[in-house]
């Protein structure tokens, strides 16, 4: 065993050995891989090794296509077998919700190329025959649905890996992972001890236990899995071909063909997590006692929906334990805070999802950064206020629900409430419907009396609907308020605070008092972040962004951060409210003695609000004339009773996120996650109007420069929408001139225009005002007319007056 390599790679799955096999294919060919045991101890090995690309994120469904494309590559490339199945799969549908999601998913697929149909109860009785059809109304058919050999296809992976130079050594348990002052790290192994420049951390079952020796806590939970094989079953070795794959949500099995029987799977609802306080070093190829117990409610369904498993004996019982994040997504990236430290974990599909997982992680640290957004398995997406006792519930809820209907409004109720600002109890009692975004509790909307106080999980338009439209009207005809606690909020000082924002971010960094809206790109020119930037002293300056990107933004400042710049997250530690509507200055004068006439758009001040110490700035996301009030959290509860109270008179009512994200519609505004990110670039988006190019150097600049000159084939533009009873969620197609040429990455209805309206991304030939096109929503063609001009304040007088 070498004692300096480039990278080491703790961890012999199915993740890690993708890992180390695509930093050698990216051209890392000094890297090691270090398992304590045997390739595939752990999860791998007895991993159902299912694999299928339906999966609610666009960016994780491409990569589990990616995925499962790449098993014919590797079989080529080593001449091992991966002991490959290619026998499509269909997901059943027994009512109009689960239909819905599958309609939803398809038309995401129709742009991704993925070859997915809708298929009616007829067609999956001949696809599937054994399915008993009562109650069905359809399914989602998937020709690339298939299964493995987990052994096979980690063992080509180690191979290709070898093959490319890397090393792998086997029974060498990792000691410690010690960091060195410059950045890189000891990797103590009972053989001796190994200097490497990056550590990722691959150990599946022992993440947490390996994450900890270097100070990190990663939120992920090993939970227990049950799946049976049956004997020889005449209704499938009599077969001409192999059964495909069933999913039933309602049953929440998944069900394929093993030899000449049937292998079954169950996510039950009475599970059970495994290793609450840790993973036993000694587990590796060991099974857990068999727990029909547990799944007897789910054999039972599964009795009736596939009657032929009550006439098969079981042959085994495979249960095993499995890791989950709270979200169910994979925990990939470098750890914030932490040089040279990187993550691959809690990859629960490995054999859906980690071959698009090595991929993303190699290009990351070989080039810099990926070749799509990863945001949903960042595991940057995750704060430090985690804990193990938020993880736990988080990972049961998700676990139960993993075959439920995912609907785009759906407000999860584990771990709940858990962080929470000082208003909470004023806004419960207002009947405040929360949400939660990054673990804080935020207003989705306020239920009038009668509501029962919560949102209907729904693909169309929900019961938030009418008080989501008292509260837009009382914005633009009066006043209203919410809080700006879900905002990011960074503070950078220092004498070269000014040069170094200059060249992190693309825009203008405006001169003291003023604020100024501006991208921050990646060196491939791609959007990193949106910000409002203001500059309160010569050496000091706040930037806003989204409060989900924390860990996310900090993680980029640190990795650019200079000598002479010190930055601070203050998310938390600085709150307020934002005020808009044509009263919105009236009310905000009554409550202070400083000129609110002099105080420009994008103008930033420090004044006294009643008892209050506030910076104020006079901008709103809500496209109207508004304010934003920053203050202590321990004083907010005061600034709150002194703007109530004068804005009452006015006619001022509290607004919650619903509006809020249909009054920027008004507008056409972007939004973090969905307009914008390292998916987009600034000249697809419109944001290139915030780039300043005669300022010096800034990150991204030649990429943003050539597009420029030869503009990208595609770029965002605005629909009226004839929908119906649903709008536009994201990623709905949308079809010109008989197919599709593009699709929408946000949308919804603008109560105060009384339409519905979709943010799509289209070829720039056709983007010409009036242009009809069909968008597909849940299954239906609804014609849409390209719009240019804002459906509110087109001029801009209100927003700026």
């Amino acid at each position: 065993m070498k004692s300096t390599t480039r990278v080491v790679v703790i961890g012999g799955g199915v993740v890690g050995c993708s890992v180390l096999y695509h930093l050698t294919k990216l051209g890392w060919s000094d890297v090691m891989l270090l398992e304590r045991s045997e390739l595939t101890s752990g999860s791998t090995w007895h991993a159902a090794g299912g694999f299928h690309t339906l999966n609610g994120d666009t960016n994780m469904a491409a990569l589990q296509g990616y995925t499962i494309r790449l098993y014919r590559e590797l079989e080529e490339l080593t001449g091992l077998s991966c002991g490959l199945h290619h026998v499509g799969g269909v997901t059943l549908a027994d009512n109009k919700d689960r239909f819905d999601m599958l309609l939803a998913e398809r038309a995401k697929h129709r742009y991704m190329g993925l070859e997915t149909a809708i298929v009616t109860p007829d067609e999956i009785a001949q696809i599937a025959p054994i399915v008993n059809l009562d109650g069905i109304l359809g399914g989602l058919y998937d020709p690339l649905d298939g299964h493995l050999d987990p052994s096979g296809t980690t063992h080509a992976y180690a191979k290709s890996a070898r093959m490319g130079g890397a090393e792998i050594c086997l029974h060498t348990k990792v000691l410690e992972t010690k960091p060195r002052p410059d950045g890189t790290w000891d990797v103590v192994t009972d053989k001796g001890t190994i200097h490497t420049e990056h550590v990722v951390n691959a150990a599946g079952l022992w993440a947490r236990e390996v994450g900890a020796m270097a100070g990190v806590y990663l939120p992920l939970h090993p939970m227990e899995h049950q799946y049976l094989v049956t004997e020889e079953t005449p209704e499938i070795y009599e077969r001409d071909s192999e059964h495909p794959h069933v999913m039933d949500p309602a049953g929440e099995s998944y069900l394929r063909q093993e030899g000449r029987g049937l292998c079954i799977g169950f996510y039950e609802q009475p599970c059970r997590p495994w290793a609450v306080d840790g993973t036993p070093w000694e587990f590796g190829h060991e099974l857990l006692p068999d727990d029909f117990d547990k799944i007897e409610q789910s054999i039972e369904f599964a009795y009736k929906r596939f009657p032929v498993l009550e006439r098969a004996g079981v042959k085994s019982v495979i249960h095993g334990p499995f890791t989950f994040a709270p979200d169910g997504n994979p925990l990939v990236g470098p750890i914030p805070g932490l040089r040279g430290y990187w993550s691959a974990c809690g990859v629960m599909a490995g054999f859906s999802q980690g071959g698009g997982v090595g991929l993303m992680l190699a290009q990351w640290m070989v080039h810099g950064e990926c070749e799509r957004d990863t945001g949903a398995m960042d595991v940057a997406r995750f704060g430090d206020w985690i804990s193990a006792g938020y993880t736990l519930p988080k990972v049961i809820e998700n676990y139960q629900k993993r075959f439920s209907v995912s609907y785009p409004n759906e407000e999860l109720p584990a771990a709940r409430p858990n962080r929470t600002t000082p208003m909470y109890d004023v806004f419960d009692g207002m009947g405040a419907v929360w949400g939660a975004q990054y673990g804080l509790e935020v207003v989705n909307y306020f239920a009038p009396a009668g509501d029962p106080g919560f949102e209907t999980p729904s693909f169309r338009r929900s019961n938030a609907w009418d008080a989501t439209a008292n509260e837009v009207r009382a914005v633009r005809e009066a006043a209203g308020i919410n809080e700006v606690h879900n905002f990011g909020k960074y503070r950078v000082t220092g004498p070269n605070a000014r040069a170094w924002l200059d060249r992190i971010m693309a825009g203008r960094i405006p001169k003291i008092g003023r604020l100024a809206l501006t991208p921050m790109l990646s060196p491939a020119g791609r959007i990193v972040g949106d910000f409002t930037v203001s500059c309160l002293g010569d050496a000091e300056f706040q930037l806003t962004a989204s409060y989900g990107a924390q860990a996310y933004h900090m993680r980029w400042f640190l990795q650019h951060q200079e000598d002479g710049v010190t930055i601070e997250n203050i998310s938390d530690k600085l709150n307020g409210f934002q005020i808009a509507g044509p009263r919105a200055r009236d009310i905000l004068q009554a409550c202070t003695r400083s000129d609110l006439s002099e105080m420009r758009f994008m103008d930033a001040r420090r004044m006294v609000i009643g008892m209050t110490d506030c910076l104020v700035q006079r901008v709103s996301y809500t496209g109207d004339l508004g304010f934003e009030v920053y203050c202590d959290p321990m004083a907010q509860r005061h600034l709150w009773a002194t703007l109530w109270a004068a804005g009452e008179p006015f006619g001022m009512k509290p607004f919650g996120m619903r509006a809020m994200m249909s009054l920027r519609l008004d507008k056409f505004f972007g939004s973090w996650g969905r307009e914008y990110s390292p998916d987009y670039t600034c000249a697809e988006t419109g944001l290139d109007r915030f780039i300043v190019w005669a300022k010096g150097d800034f990150i991204g600049r030649s990429a943003a420069e050539a597009e420029r000159a030869a503009p990208p084939q595609r770029v965002s533009v605005a629909f009226e929408v004839d929908a119906m009873d649903a709008d536009v969620n994201a990623f709905e197609p949308v079809w010109i001139d008989g197919e599709v040429q593009g699709f929408c990455t946000s949308g919804g209805y603008s109560h105060f225009a009384q339409k519905s309206v979709a943010i799509a991304l289209i070829p720039r030939e056709k983007a010409t005002p009036g242009l009809r096109v069909d968008i597909e929503i849940l299954g239906q063609m609804r014609s849409a007319k390209l719009i240019a001009e804002p459906l509110f304040d087109k001029d801009g007088a209100r927003m700026r007056g």
